[in-house]
């Protein structure tokens, strides 16, 4: 079984509530280097806007890893049920997200 406190010194990405009503769950997403989310699994199916290029790390319940290249406005979706730690690998870059919830 995987470990999933949050490791230390990782600070916490940053959430920020835009939209939250019958329909969908709109969240901004801000990491400076090294930021984790924090393991969580997805209860919604969702899309993701990167407002941001570069990379993320996807931290699986397996103990696996791997990196995701993501480009400024080249969103992607994924099903409900996803779970995952995600995390700035980069020591010096911000990276920033918009997460819908389709509800």
């Amino acid at each position: 079984m995987t470990d999933k406190r949050p490791r230390p010194g990782r600070p916490k990405a940053e959430p920020t509530l835009q939209i939250d009503n019958e329909r969908v769950r709109v969240m901004l997403w801000r990491f400076s280097p090294g930021a984790e989310t924090g393991w969580h699994r997805h209860g919604h199916d969702y899309v993701v806007v990167p407002l941001t290029t570069g990379n993320l790390m996807l931290e699986e319940p397996d103990g696996s890893s791997h990196t995701a290249e993501l480009r400024a406005g080249a969103s992607y979706s994924r099903l409900l049920g996803v779970e995952h730690n995600v995390v700035n690998p980069s020591e010096d870059s911000d990276f920033a997200f918009v997460e819908i919830e389709l509800k």
